[in-house]
């Protein structure tokens, strides 16, 4: 373990499994106390992978407490931008200060254009977007008054570069995110807060678990050669969370001190096949 991050808190969102829980434990290895927030149930009908649950959630607590770092976890939902300013609110109270927010928290639906139902499409945007630009809202003026810069670190995708097929609303929520990472790393520069996104491509996580692969080989049966897109250049062509986690680190951390805007891609090539 290091110390880069020795007196520094991480508010990261989506921390119950996954990258989520990757990151926290990355950071936290690096000397960084945690807060973990994440719905830690079911979203809608319409998504193809099983939920995070409450214990996906108190066993990143424990994982992060065998690292000796403190941990605050919340179970809220990224919609919902109260509960997000609560959280912040006491994790600086209880925490001292808040320095890194890793805005994480996402969630997938393979379909045609023509299979998305509103509620679907509704629930992709305001987690996978709105719940980022809520995310930020609820923590970056905490950074603002403490005076101590910070780093802010948005999980887009290789969708957010390129296009996942069969996935509008996804690609939608993913491309928007570069604008938003662009944004908010001019408006927060002045207060030596850094915004950059990360793009990972195939991640093995519990996203791809459930009846994801079904859904991804049903939706397009009808356009077969879609499938040739997004090829990795390296095997076994898909990676680790912790892979994420590492490139996360280094945003965040002081030799990434002069980064800010980037959109860095960690998926093996497959934006250019």
């Amino acid at each position: 373990m290091s110390n880069e991050l020795e007196g520094k808190v991480a508010f990261i969102t989506g921390a119950a499994r996954g990258q989520g829980r990757a990151h926290a434990l990355k950071l936290a290895g690096m000397g960084a106390d945690i807060v973990a927030v994440d719905v830690a149930g079911p979203i809608g009908d319409f998504i193809p992978y099983p939920a995070a649950t409450p214990d996906d959630l108190a066993e990143t607590v424990r994982l992060v407490e065998e690292l000796d770092r403190r941990i605050l976890a919340f179970e809220a939902d990224v919609r919902d931008r109260e509960a997000l300013m609560a959280a912040a609110d006491r994790a600086v109270t209880e925490l001292g200060s808040l320095d890194i927010v890793v805005a994480n928290a996402g969630i997938c639906e393979p379909a045609k254009w023509q299979d998305i139902t509103p509620e679907s499409w509704q629930a992709t945007i305001d987690i996978n977007l709105t719940g980022v630009w809520n995310t930020i809202t609820a923590t970056a003026q905490h950074m603002i008054d403490a005076g101590r810069g910070g780093a802010i670190v948005i999980t887009s995708s290789y969708a957010g570069k390129k296009v996942q097929p069969m996935m509008i609303h996804y690609t939608s929520s993913k491309h928007a995110l570069v604008g938003l990472t662009r944004g908010f790393a001019i408006e927060l520069g002045p207060h030596r807060i850094r915004v950059n996104s990360v793009h990972p491509g195939g991640v093995a996580t519990p996203m791809g678990g459930g009846d994801m692969m079904n859904r991804i080989e049903a939706s397009t049966r009808e356009n077969p050669k879609v499938n040739q897109m997004g090829q990795a250049f390296m095997e076994p062509g898909w990676m680790e969370p912790e892979a994420i986690a590492d490139a996360v680190a280094f945003l965040v951390s002081p030799a990434a001190a002069n980064i800010t805007s980037e959109h860095l891609s960690i998926d093996q090539g497959t934006q250019y096949f």
